[in-house]
């Protein structure tokens, strides 16, 4: 078997591990959400059942609980970035980073969308602040000693790697025990806890290495760590699937830790000095504007420039950067506002009571979205002057939504700050996960190269006889 064709296999077996453990825990998710009844009532039995014996081990549970901490893990973490900053391993240093930030971020959106609440037992012998599923040091003990597994392993000698990885996973386990017997936890927040970090560990592991299922995060022969070239010279397609997944997780952290900042401040002064200049012709203006960031009008462009992008450049990757743009900015909108929940601003809204709440705002991340992802790759692609109108209706058409909406009351300023944040973010994942402008993989050149015929070298002359 050739090594492209073992490789494709393993990627591929690779995303559908990574995908079932996601799949776990989504379906996890929604039966804690759902308050399904055998669930919760298996989660009380435990939790009941353990209270009851784990008196006289308060201590030692708390000090395993401690290796999950918050506190730790950071200085952990701290620790090995600083071990490969020295080691000049840039590239591993930076894993370990969004690795963990990521797991920083997404445990705290992810409770307050869920929203459950901690056991209640007869007898408290811990107690923890904020809500239960996921579980934050099941989430964050499974990224942080998994990556450094996934970093390391390839430094340590042969006979000793069962050892370490054995060690991690131990207390791994036993500081997800330590949660529950404490009662702080459920058991299924240490399970979710534990998908979620599976499957993040899996994301970006690809993201940053994409055939490190057969071979580790660093190839096992390079014992100091040094990071292999890529694989053809070129982001093999599932490496970029994996790299939007992350950035997607990113961008939904930051804007959600946006959103938090922003969620308790009620800046309506400037909504109620836009209402001072409202007349009729103005708010049938404003209905006009608004109307062209709502989903219709973003799914017809959004039709009509598909096509359009495949005519002219007769190639699927422009395609697929406007589809995903858009794929990600809903559901980065959907989530991120569900997380937050920030009331809308308290004055007179033309457009009544919306579904959705007011951070960030989708109709001024909608049309950002799209019309900057369409500048960008008339711009990037064309080849005359005329390339740069396309910066008109990037510029004049957010704008237009955006006063709009504020004009008539659904959204405070800084939900406009929270859709430029998202944009920003979103698209810059893209063009580096997905190169829009790319005309042509290396993939492709070098198998076109190597087809063709070298060319013959020149006969030499006969060399006379003396």
């Amino acid at each position: 078997m050739s090594v492209s064709r073992r490789f494709g296999i393993g990627a591929f077996a690779g995303f559908l591990l990574v995908a079932a453990v996601g799949f776990g825990f989504g379906l996890l998710l929604l039966l804690v959400r759902g308050r399904w009844a055998p669930l919760t009532g298996f989660d009380v039995a435990i939790a009941d059942g353990l209270n009851a014996v784990v008196s006289p081990y308060v201590g030692l549970l708390r000090w395993f609980s401690q290796l999950g901490g918050r506190p730790f893990m950071f200085w952990l973490v701290v620790l090995a970035v600083l071990v490969l900053l020295i080691r000049r391993r840039w590239r591993l240093a930076l894993y370990l980073v969004v690795t963990g930030v990521g797991a920083l971020l997404l445990d705290p959106s992810l409770k307050a969308l869920v929203g459950r609440v901690r056991p209640v037992v007869e007898t408290p012998v811990a107690h923890a602040p904020g809500n239960s599923f996921p579980s934050g040091h099941a989430l964050g003990s499974m990224v942080v000693y998994g990556a450094l597994v996934l970093v390391f392993l390839p430094a340590v000698p042969p006979r000793w790697r069962k050892v370490f990885v054995g060690f991690l996973g131990l207390i791994v386990l036993l500081i997800g025990f330590s949660r529950v017997a404490l009662g702080v936890h459920y058991t299924t927040d240490v399970l979710g806890g534990w998908l979620l970090g599976v499957a993040w560990l899996g994301v970006t592991a690809y993201a940053f290495r994409p055939d490190f299922m057969d071979r580790g995060l660093e190839p096992s022969s390079a014992a100091d760590l040094r990071p292999a070239p890529a694989h053809h010279g070129s982001a093999h397609p599932w490496r970029a699937v994996f790299q939007i997944v992350t950035g997607w997780v990113l961008t939904f952290g930051l804007v959600y830790v946006l959103g938090v900042l922003v969620r308790g401040q009620h800046d309506d002064g400037v909504n109620r000095w836009l209402q001072s200049f409202r007349t009729p012709s103005l708010d049938d203006l404003s209905y006009f504007w608004s109307k062209a960031g709502d989903t219709h009008a973003i799914t017809l462009v959004l039709l009509i420039s598909c096509p359009l992008a495949l005519a002219l450049w007769r190639q699927w990757r422009p395609v697929v950067f406007l589809l995903v743009t858009m794929a990600g900015e809903i559901t980065l909108f959907l989530c991120t506002a569900a997380a937050v929940e920030r009331p809308r601003p308290r004055v007179e809204q033309m457009d009544g009571q919306m579904p959705t709440s007011s951070f960030p705002s989708g109709h001024i991340a909608a049309t950002l979205c799209l019309w900057t992802a369409i500048a960008i790759l008339v711009i990037g692609r064309g080849r005359g002057w005329y390339r740069w109108l396309a910066l008109v209706p990037a510029i004049v058409m957010p704008a237009g939504v955006a006063l709009s909406r504020v004009y008539r009351g659904m959204h405070h300023p800084t939900d406009v700050l929270g859709a430029l944040l998202l944009t920003a973010l979103w698209l810059g994942v893209l063009c580096w996960a997905i190169r829009p402008l790319r005309t042509a993989d290396p993939v492709e050149t070098n198998a076109g190269s190597a087809s063709a015929p070298a060319p013959a070298a020149p006969e030499s002359p006969p060399r006379e006889r003396v």
